[in-house]
């Protein structure tokens, strides 16, 4: 598998074919782990953390966690390609960044990322599409204990898993969940999400995670801290607690809007159709505000022509990186603006 084999497609976290998946992007969890012997890589050498990075390569390869298993060098990757990842949520922007080595393993399904020398050693992750945490659970621990038979990895009988931040440490999971709350944001309730996910605390962070905004009324919702609670009861507290009750706030926002303000439904749903249908320019932050609006459309029966994975892979295909991937040119500024609204145009076949 080569890189340019994911640009065609919207991945696995926006599939769409998950349950819950009309409000539940899709189900993550992460696992923070650092091999013994090896010092955290803040005080690493480069030396160091190149030995290091091939070992935890060669490991992972050997291992055969997933089929067609890509591994990217990502000291050696273009920024395009960085960028690529990180819109794809197979990267973080710190692991893009980063200088030195360190890359990433990821199967051809896009379920499973393992990023090497990020913050800790390694990052496991796997996403799965709709509210599937016990399947992404049941796939990390596999992947988790595949790797734990060829790697030792630093563990306290007391504190359990080392990481080089202290609120991963103990387990070192980190669940999180994508929500899409357009109905929310469009009452002004979304206050009621924050408020709960402080009360459990929680952290709500944008599109891509830490320290990004909550484009197109995308919100990830993830656990703090991990220590005191095992893997599962984390995943139970989400999967039977946390998610429902934000779900349950979006889809009483949903039928407020149906059955009190039709009218306003329809003229913002349809107003964004027929802004993705006729602009010549469109920033990435206006198409995911006008995609948002439309995907809500389509769930709530008042667009039916339109199909959701359409959306979807719209959301993908209109970031910066994926834009000049398909039209296969540097783009910049109005240029790419251009190009944006004219592919749009193109899927929704109103030119």
């Amino acid at each position: 598998m080569k890189l340019s084999d994911l640009t065609g497609k919207a991945g696995e976290w926006l599939r769409g074919s998950g349950p819950m998946s009309e409000t539940v992007i899709s189900s993550r969890i992460r696992l923070a782990r650092n091999v013994k012997g090896y010092t955290f890589l803040t005080t690493a050498s480069r030396k160091h953390r190149r030995e290091l990075e091939g070992r935890i390569r060669e490991t992972i390869l050997d291992a055969d966690l997933a089929p067609k298993t890509l591994y990217v060098d990502l000291d050696q990757a273009t920024e395009l390609d960085r960028e690529l990842l990180v819109e794809r949520h197979l990267i973080s922007r710190h692991h893009a960044a980063a200088e030195g080595a360190r890359g990433v393993a990821v199967g051809s399904e896009e379920d499973l990322s393992i990023m090497v020398n990020e913050e800790d050693h390694l990052r496991l992750q796997v996403l799965k599409s709709g509210l599937q945490l016990d399947e992404a659970w049941e796939q990390i621990n596999d992947v988790d204990d595949a790797l734990e038979e060829q790697l030792e990895f630093s563990f306290h009988p007391r504190f359990g898993y080392l990481t080089a931040c202290p609120t991963n440490v103990g387990t070192g999971i980190r669940v999180s969940v994508m929500l899409h709350l357009p109905a929310l944001k469009l009452l002004g309730e979304i206050e009621k999400v924050f408020r709960a996910a402080k009360d459990m605390k929680l952290a709500v962070r944008g599109l891509y995670g830490e320290g990004t905004e909550a484009t197109g009324d995308f919100y990830q919702v993830s656990n703090q801290t991990t220590l005191g609670k095992d893997e599962q009861e984390l995943i139970s507290d989400f999967k039977h607690t946390t998610i429902p009750k934000i779900i349950d706030y979006e889809h009483q926002a949903r039928r407020t809007l149906r059955s009190e303000r039709a009218t306003a439904l329809d003229d913002i749903v349809f107003r964004a159709l027929g802004v993705l249908r006729s602009a010549r320019l469109m920033s990435s932050e206006e198409a995911l505000k006008l995609l948002s609006h439309l995907r809500l459309g389509i769930h709530l029966g008042r667009v039916k022509d339109i199909e959701i994975q359409a959306v979807n892979e719209l959301v993908l295909m209109t970031q910066p990186a994926h834009l000049q991937k398909l039209m296969d040119k540097k783009l910049e500024g109005d240029d790419r603006k251009a190009a944006r609204a004219e592919f749009i145009r193109y899927k929704l076949k109103a030119v």
